[in-house]
C-alpha cells in the first residue's frame, strides 16, 4: 500500500496504482483519451497544483531564497480549506490502497511534488 510520487508522463511501475495528476494545465498536444495511456494521468487533480500566480513564481525562482518563497506561499495554499481535506483524504487512502500523484517537472527539487510529499507524510501517508 502506499503512495508514489511520479514524473507525470514518465513509465509505470508494477504496483503503481491510479495516477493522479496534480498540475494547473492537462498535457499539451495529447487527446484526453491518451491521457492514462501515455502515462501521464489517469485522473486529474489541479486543485493539488499552485495557483496560476505561483506557478508563474515558482517558474521566475532563480535563487534558494526566491524558492523557498515560493514553498511557504505552496504549503499555505495547501494546509487552507478544500487542498487541505483532500490531502487528508489521500493521505488515509494510503494505509489501503496503492496510487500514485505526480507533476511534469523533471527535478523533484524544483517542483512542487516534492512540497505534496512532505505534505502527505505530515499527514501520516504511507509513502513509497
Amino acid at each position: 500500500m502506499g503512495i508514489r510520487i511520479v514524473q507525470l508522463g514518465s513509465p509505470r511501475v508494477a504496483g503503481e496504482g491510479l495516477r493522479i495528476g496534480t498540475v494547473r494545465r492537462p498535457p499539451r498536444g495529447v487527446p484526453k483519451a491518451e491521457f492514462g495511456s501515455r502515462d501521464y494521468y489517469d485522473v486529474w487533480l489541479p486543485n493539488l497544483s499552485p495557483s496560476a500566480e505561483l506557478v508563474a513564481e515558482a517558474k521566475a525562482a532563480v535563487s534558494a531564497a526566491d524558492w523557498q518563497k515560493f514553498e511557504r506561499k505552496f504549503r499555505s495554499e495547501m494546509n487552507d480549506g478544500e487542498a487541505s481535506k483532500v490531502l487528508d483524504l489521500l493521505a488515509a487512502l494510503s494505509q489501503s490502497s496503492d496510487f500514485s500523484v505526480g507533476c511534469y517537472c523533471e527535478d523533484e527539487n524544483r517542483c512542487h511534488r516534492k512540497i505534496l510529499r512532505q505534505l502527505l507524510g505530515e499527514r501520516g501517508a504511507l509513502i513509497k
